[in-house]
């Protein structure tokens, strides 16, 4: 836990230690941030709901940041939200404000040091940030601050963010934000903590989603509706792009401070990463789920006997799949509850055991039975392999894969670091060679124009950041961060293309 008082320094106490596995391992994936202005209410406790409702979007490290207006506590950990705050700790942590965030790795390695939020002092009092996303101008910015004499306790690209706060020269902190968010380059949705204020703002393409709630006359910020839903707020707004919104006694205040780019939401936080009970763009993520499913149906039929979703995040789409086939729809795979999702678990040889330990097929309803199976997206497809071998052993007649998106072709640089383009299942392959590899009877993917109804977004695919299935990053990735990612053939300067 940290205490920072007004003028002075920062205490720190490592008090759980990790594995040293986790110390070196590629990042996976993004995080959720929490804010809360509410003098009349156990704000820590409040921001622990939340941050147990957006646990999904992050389980390596969790941390709180409190204050009363005159001391700043932080306590954060290695760890589930359940893992890092007892009921003995909440009540260690007294205030008006609050800010908590939940941490996947994306800039800088899995470690306590790397885990959120951020405290500072600033012009003899402090700050605390906690960020969702990436940075691709970090190494620039970070330089520049090294230059000056700053010394970096961390490999994050949050710290970067928190010390340019920090060291800026104005008393004003919304003039400090001005001057610094047009300065940030990549995916941003961030949440700040002052003396007297909370603030969010976004970056200007709104890539990660920030959302406005109110609870009792006092306000709150979430990276999803269901961080409110939890704690019994209302929605009153999502934060645009390239807005700052902060709270304080007076209520709620927002102000444009970065001309709006290409709306570019991540269209995987409508496939899979927020949960199916969040609202965004003003519908449930569970009926855009749905839809995909009926669009896939639509787009790939095929004469089966059942309908089966890989849980949970395949539900929703198989519901709807089945919907619109008139196959009927069943549950023939267990999921083991303990076991996280593999996709964003921080260390592959941990992946490749929850794979074998992660769904227990139910025979009797396999047996004989030609199966489509839906999910919502294959990465690598280590998972889905193993899934399928496990439905043949189980004794399954047929095994169709019904993917309700498109297929992932190009990495991300801003918050889901998925994987380098060649360990893509779908680089460079036909959906034939993809169907072998797996071993299953056959493979259908969600065409993107399916995937843009779906959503609601009619023609304009613009409004979504496709980049993993497009390659149109809509903000400009430097060459060097495209390299470390990218497979290039020799002599060119481009990816090699499908």
């Amino acid at each position: 836990m940290r205490e920072l008082t007004s003028g002075a320094g920062l205490d720190s106490e490592q008090r759980y230690p990790f594995p040293d596995w986790l110390a070196d391992e590629s990042p996976h994936d993004e995080c959720g941030v929490f804010a809360i202005y509410a003098p009349e209410m156990d704000v820590a406790r409040l921001t622990f709901f939340a941050l147990f409702a957006l646990q999904h979007r992050g389980q390596e490290s969790a941390g709180i940041a409190v204050t009363d207006g005159s001391r700043l506590i932080v306590h954060k950990d290695m760890g589930l939200v359940s893992q890092v705050f007892e009921e003995s700790t909440l009540k260690t942590l007294p205030g008006q404000l609050a800010i908590g965030h939940v941490r996947y790795s994306t800039t800088g390695a899995s470690e306590q040091r790397n885990a959120q939020p951020f405290a500072r002092t600033r012009n003899g009092s402090f700050i605390a940030l906690g960020h969702n996303g990436n940075l691709v101008n970090t190494d620039e910015l970070r330089a520049s601050l090294v230059e000056n004499g700053h010394v970096f306790e961390s490999t994050s690209d949050t710290e970067v963010i928190a010390a340019l706060l920090a060291e800026h020269p104005s008393r004003d902190v919304r003039a400090a934000l001005r001057d610094i968010i047009p300065r940030l380059r990549g995916a941003f949705s961030a949440v700040l903590l002052t003396t007297d204020a909370v603030y969010g703002f976004r970056d200007p393409y709104g890539i990660r989603p920030l959302v406005l709630g109110e609870i009792e006359g006092r306000y709150c910020l979430s990276s999803e509706s269901s961080g409110l839903d939890i704690i019994g707020a209302r929605i009153v707004q999502e934060i645009e792009p390239g807005e700052i919104c902060w709270i304080d006694a007076e209520g709620y205040h927002i102000e444009q401070v970065v001309d709006r780019k290409r709306e570019a939401l991540c269209v995987f936080e409508f496939i899979y990463f927020a949960r199916p009970d969040s609202i965004m763009k003003g519908q449930t993520l569970y009926a855009a789920r749905s839809r995909m499913g009926e669009e896939l149906a639509g787009e790939s039929p095929v004469e089966a006997d059942l309908v089966i979703p890989v849980p949970d995040t395949g539900n929703s789409a198989a519901i709807g799949y089945a919907a619109r086939s008139g196959i009927t729809y069943g549950e023939a795979l267990i999921k083991n509850r303990y076991i996280g999702r593999t996709f964003i678990n921080p260390e592959d040889r941990v992946r490749k055991l929850g794979i074998r330990m992660k769904f227990n097929p139910l025979s009797s309803a396999i047996q004989g039975k030609r199966l489509v199976v839906v999910d919502d997206s294959i990465v690598r497809g280590n998972t889905t392999r193993a899934l399928v071998r496990v439905l043949f052993e189980a004794g399954a007649k047929e095994v169709h894969l019904r993917i309700s998106s498109p297929p992932i072709v190009y990495p991300c640089f801003y918050g889901i670091d998925m994987a380098n383009q060649d360990e893509f299942i779908a680089f460079n392959k036909t959906v034939a060679e993809i169907s072998e590899e797996l071993g299953a009877t056959s493979v259908a993917y969600l065409s993107l124009e399916g995937l843009m109804r779906a959503t609601n977004a009619g023609d304009d695919e613009d409004c979504f950041c496709a980049a993993c299935f497009t390659g149109d990053y809509p903000c400009e990735v430097p060459e060097y961060m495209k390299l470390s990612k990218f497979r290039y053939e020799q002599g060119s300067c481009g990816a090699v293309e499908r």
